[in-house]
């Protein structure tokens, strides 16, 4: 499992891999904080167990939203200017919450966040996407997804040494205000990271011919396969790694009997997991296809939370499990943005890969609640490995329609309808001559 691809990568891909990659990591090390700090919270601020979960739940319905939305604004402003503002918003929102007094102002604080974040995580992908060439957009883009996992180590690194010399009451305050350095990264991005030449050619010939595409475009036509398409596969995907998510560390304890101390073994090998997991995605993506890579990373999945949830296993084999889970998990994710941008010609990009993206992440913010409900009358295994392998059985059965665009030459694409048609027909200023309009196909 080679990174031997960054030397091959040109400085302008490089620049561009590496602000997406940082924006990413930093942001989720403040979105990571709030898990953290929970207790607390609920300590200092005299939130109860339910607040807690309505400010979790307020940061994952804010990122559904904040996708959509800034693939909407990066369709119109360009890539580079709305992810230097979407880092700039959870860097300030992190920051803000260090002063929170209770229960409405974390709130708010919190949603903020997750809009900056979901926003900065799609424009991000596309931009990669749009920059890199074809034959190494795979591994590159997906690639992304590991600065999850740096930032999830940044937060966890930082944890014991913030609170081991400090007051509770402080300490939590303090880590959210380490948030803000996020916003140093804006420096870097609007220093050196160009915007996507195909955005800017695109934007060129709209600027000409006043012609722009409306947001809802992706829902009209050939575009509106591929957007319930995008939904229902990501649906599925992270809906089943959301049960995982959230009830696995209760499972293991209340289901399996591990002690406490067992979980940071488990979280440490979790998180180096999700580091390697987008890499190998990548790599297997550009080699085998999106499609082919997607169906096997959802059986081997599915596979893991059965023998999570239905066998006999002790604290090693958790551990071991625990790897799986992450490095699945996120290269599942990883592949999502990368592959949505390969469906959606240029002007429509950023807005149907983030339409994708959010409202199936935010249907499938339903599924965990549904193992809540189900486990009042059945184990709590159980209702985990049902839903779970429900979800990636309907991710695998969306995976056959999702279109295999892998090598697709994106500027092919900058002309609507997208650049599968090989030819259509154009009326020449009413006066009924029919004008066949061929596109070049794309060169490997």
């Amino acid at each position: 499992m080679t990174l031997g691809w960054l030397s091959r990568l040109t400085a302008t891909e490089r620049k561009t891999f590496f602000a997406a990659f940082g924006g990413l990591a930093l942001d989720s090390m403040d979105t990571t904080i709030y898990a953290l700090v929970t207790p607390a919270l609920i300590a200092t601020l005299g939130l109860s167990r339910p607040d807690a979960g309505i400010l979790a739940s307020s940061s994952l319905i804010g990122t559904a939203i904040g996708g959509w939305i800034a693939g909407i604004a990066a369709d119109r402003f360009g890539r580079v200017r709305v992810l230097q503002f979407t880092i700039l918003l959870v860097a300030l929102s992190t920051f803000a919450a260090a002063f929170a007094n209770g229960f409405w102002y974390m709130l708010v604080a919190r949603a903020i966040q997750g809009m900056g974040y979901g926003g900065e995580a799609a424009v991000g992908a596309v931009l990669v996407a749009e920059v890199v060439t074809s034959g190494m957009r795979g591994r590159v883009a997906a690639a992304i997804q590991s600065g999850y996992a740096v930032g999830n180590a940044l937060s966890v690194a930082l944890f014991p040494v913030i609170f081991g010399f400090l007051s509770q009451d402080m300490a939590w305050r303090v880590f959210f205000a380490i948030g803000v350095l996020p916003a140093l990264l804006v420096f870097f991005v609007r220093r050196f990271v160009p915007e996507s030449a195909i955005f800017a050619e695109q934007a060129g010939t709209r600027n000409a011919t006043s012609d722009g595409s409306a947001f809802w475009t992706i829902f009209t036509g050939e575009h509106l396969f591929k957007t319930l398409v995008a939904t229902f596969f990501t649906t599925g995907t992270l809906g089943a790694a959301y049960v995982m998510i959230t009830w696995l560390p209760t499972y293991l304890q209340t289901g399996l009997h591990l002690p406490v101390a067992h979980a940071a073994g488990y979280l440490g090998v979790n998180i180096f997991g999700s580091f390697v997991g987008p890499i190998a995605f990548g790599l297997l993506a550009d080699r085998l296809g999106r499609r082919k890579s997607f169906m096997l990373f959802l059986v081997c999945q599915a596979l893991n939370v059965a023998a999570y949830t239905q066998l006999p296993i002790g604290q090693n084999i958790t551990i071991v499990l625990g790897f799986f889970l992450g490095a699945l998990q996120a290269g599942l994710a990883s592949g999502l943005m990368p592959t949505f941008a390969e469906l959606f010609p240029t002007s429509i990009r950023a807005n149907g890969a983030g339409f994708g993206l959010s409202a199936g992440r935010g249907l499938g913010s339903i599924v965990p609640a549904t193992v809540g409900i189900l486990s009042t009358r059945m184990h709590l295994g159980d209702a985990m490995a049902l839903c779970a392998i429900c979800g990636y059985a309907a991710a695998f059965c969306a995976a056959f329609m999702l279109p295999e665009q892998q090598g697709i030459d994106l500027r092919t694409m900058a002309t609507e309808p997208s650049a599968s048609e090989s030819e259509r027909p154009s009326h020449d200023n009413g006066a009924g001559r029919v004008e066949i309009i061929r596109m070049e196909k794309a060169k490997p």
